[in-house]
């Protein structure tokens, strides 16, 4: 298979608009693979914006740029036109600083994070390290969703090194600012026994809202509504106040709001909705609200003029 020159010269014009370009599966603020999605969260901590390609929804680009920069795997970062690799590459380089340089920017803060770990969690961690293999460390990692995990591993020589409860734990540069504050405790319940982190750089967690609550959000003008629900139910039973629909046109538009915006998610019966705010919270949205019950509830205890299906 050969590149086109049709191709070539769509390729060659987005890297022209962009000065930073990732060509990924999906799009930076919905990562539709593991390596997107490491890829995006190292450059969404380091840039306020760049320009972004979703392969999948361009078969012809998605073919065209490997064999464009010779690289045989998706994503694939350019800056000022020029390939610099993968995810792996692109992570590797983050650590080292190299990113930061190619990307104009000063070098990385190398400052530890401040770690709070349990007598109980340390005497645990330290339990699974006494039979670890020589020469390996304790990595700790926090993704873009605030989720750690730990890995036994060979250190690199580029990790932050942060010490807590007597252990080490080596993080990579994208981890430093959202562990800062993480506190590592051993909790045993009905459930059994483990790990327990809590990230207070997290956002707050999805909060229930009644339709009550709505209604006195709604009429103080304190809260803005997304209607999760397809065209079809929102046509047979419209919510009768100003709101935001969420739809492929809208998503971007709406991902973009204020993190701090209060947002309330309304469905049906409150169950789509939940996932939608959930997936908001994972972009770093931390005032959001579910509507339990859903418009069927409005309808039900707000507003009867609203038909129920």
């Amino acid at each position: 298979m050969s590149l086109t020159p049709e191709t070539r010269a769509r390729i060659e014009q987005i890297l022209a608009a962009h000065h930073v370009v990732l060509f990924m599966k999906g799009s930076p603020n919905a990562p539709q693979c593991g390596f997107s999605a490491k890829a995006a969260g190292i450059l969404n901590g380091l840039v306020d914006a760049y320009g972004h390609v979703d392969v999948l929804s361009d078969p012809e680009i998605r073919e065209g740029i490997k064999l464009y920069g010779q690289w045989p795997t998706i994503p694939q970062l350019y800056v000022a036109g020029e390939l610099l690799g993968g995810s792996d590459i692109i992570e590797q380089m983050l650590n080292s600083g190299e990113l930061h340089e190619a990307l104009g920017l000063a070098a990385p803060d190398r400052t530890p994070p401040a770690i709070e770990v349990t007598p109980a969690a340390a005497e645990a961690i330290g339990r699974a390290l006494a039979n670890a293999e020589d020469g390996v460390v304790l990595h700790l990692s926090v993704d873009p969703r605030f989720n750690a995990r730990f890995e036994l591993k060979p250190a690199s020589g580029h990790e932050v090194v942060a010490e807590a409860g007597g252990l080490r734990f080596h993080l990579d540069l994208a981890s430093v600012p959202r562990a800062r504050g993480l506190r590592i405790d051993w909790v045993e319940d009905a459930r059994g026994a483990g790990l327990a982190i809590h990230n207070p750089n997290a956002p707050a967690p999805v909060k229930s809202m009644s339709v009550q609550q709505l209604h006195d959000h709604v009429i103080a003008g304190t809260i803005d509504v997304i209607d999760v629900r397809p065209a079809h139910a929102r046509a047979f039973a419209p919510f009768p106040h100003p709101h935001e629909v969420l739809d492929e046109e809208s998503r971007e538009r709406l991902e973009a709001l204020p993190k701090d915006l209060p947002l309330a998610f309304l469905c049906h019966h409150g169950n789509s909705s939940r996932q939608a705010a959930e997936y908001f919270r994972g972009l770093g949205f931390h005032d959001l609200y579910n509507v339990e019950g859903g418009i069927d509830a409005w309808s039900e205890q707000i507003d009867p003029s609203v038909p129920r299906y």
